[in-house]
């Protein structure tokens, strides 16, 4: 059994070292890859009614009885007609100023990290729908954010910004998370829908660093720093830092925080934001209660929804993939999915035991 234990513990190890290593591998790879421009990607669009008929038809198929299914067939192929019938008479008798019958929803889907690096792919899907979209469309964000760099997320807001300014109705779903830099994003919206357990919030500034001033003191080791400017330097890791500097540097989050404040109440107009620029967070149900959503729901069922009466269109920019890309990606998935299930065991075993 001891020989077991040990046996045990060196093979996490090595299935450790090789996993890291492969990780390793992948971000070399993926980081060696030529820089992106607009030539290298393309949009992808997809219909969305048209997949979940097919789905439809996929549980009819499995489910229905094979004569029912015949006279539903037979049925919806004389429905299809008279449609055709119905759309050319109507296209003949159209006059050029007339409006397109069916409105449409254009989804896109924004993920965001600590840089809103999303924000290169967002820009490219909103300059593409404004060339179609009309006030009476519609476009839906699925949001996901935890926040990140105010700069970062103050030009994913200001793309948003250009749909309102073709008053195109905006509408942001949130299904997990919009907080800070995402909350900053999505009270644009004209309509703001989170899921019953959404994280949605943290209106408020946060800045933390680490200062080894007095761990390089006791080595010996001097820290210069040279700047031209009051301010062109204000707290560091590696310095002392005068009360002053803190005073400054606390003064700046401040500042940044009532800008963050005023963005948001220009968009919510019945927010009382006070009340609610405390950092703090709320889930979908309190989040409704406080005026910062319009509404508790999930995207799939507001799409779902929206397909009954709309032409509903996924659109996403995608960048091409070099042989070199793809190669790291397949690495790092392969490398990340062994190490979750690695740690899945692990975890397992130890409550077993427990």
């Amino acid at each position: 059994m001891e020989f077991l234990v040990e046996y045990g513990a060196f093979l996490l190890k090595a299935i450790t070292i090789v996993v890291s290593i492969l990780i390793v591998v992948g971000g070399i790879i993926s980081l060696s890859a030529r820089p992106k421009s607009q030539a290298d990607g393309e949009l992808v669009i997809k219909k969305l009614n048209d997949e979940l008929e097919d789905h439809k038809e996929q549980l009819e198929d499995a489910i229905l009885d094979k004569e029912l299914l015949k006279k539903m067939a037979k049925d919806k192929k004389k429905d299809d007609k008279q449609k055709e019938k119905s759309a050319k008479k109507a296209a003949k008798t159209k006059t050029e100023d007339e409006p397109e019958e069916k409105k449409r929803v254009f989804v896109l889907d924004f993920d965001g990290d600590i840089k809103a690096s999303e924000v290169e792919l967002l820009r490219h899907e909103i300059s593409a729908i404004l060339t179609m979209a009309s006030p009476k469309d519609e476009v839906v964000v699925t949001l996901e954010s935890g926040g990140g760099m105010v700069h970062s997320y103050g030009l994913a807001s200001s793309q948003l910004q250009r749909i309102r300014d073709k008053n195109i109705p905006l509408t942001v779903c949130v299904d997990k998370v919009a907080a800070s830099g995402g909350y900053m994003m999505a009270c644009l919206a004209d309509k703001v829908v989170a899921a019953p357990f959404a994280i949605i919030g943290s209106i408020g500034v946060v800045a933390q660093l680490p200062n080894f001033n007095r761990l390089l003191k006791k080595h010996d080791v001097d820290f210069e720093l040279f700047t031209a400017g009051e301010y062109k330097r204000t707290v560091t890791m590696f310095g002392h830092n005068s009360a002053k500097a803190k005073e400054k540097f606390q003064s700046d989050l401040e500042d940044t925080h009532e800008l963050f404040k005023d963005h948001v109440a220009l968009y919510r107009k019945d927010l009382n934001v006070e009340a609610v620029a405390t950092g703090d967070i709320w889930y979908g149900q309190q989040a409704l209660e406080n005026g910062l959503i319009d509404e508790v729901g999930t995207s799939d069922q507001y799409l779902m929804n929206a397909c009954d009466e709309s032409d509903v269109f996924t659109v996403r920019y995608e960048y091409k993939k070099t042989l070199q890309e793809k190669l790291g990606i397949a690495v790092q998935q392969g490398a990340e999915s062994a190490f979750t299930r690695l740690l899945t065991a692990a975890n397992n075993r130890m409550q077993s035991k427990g």
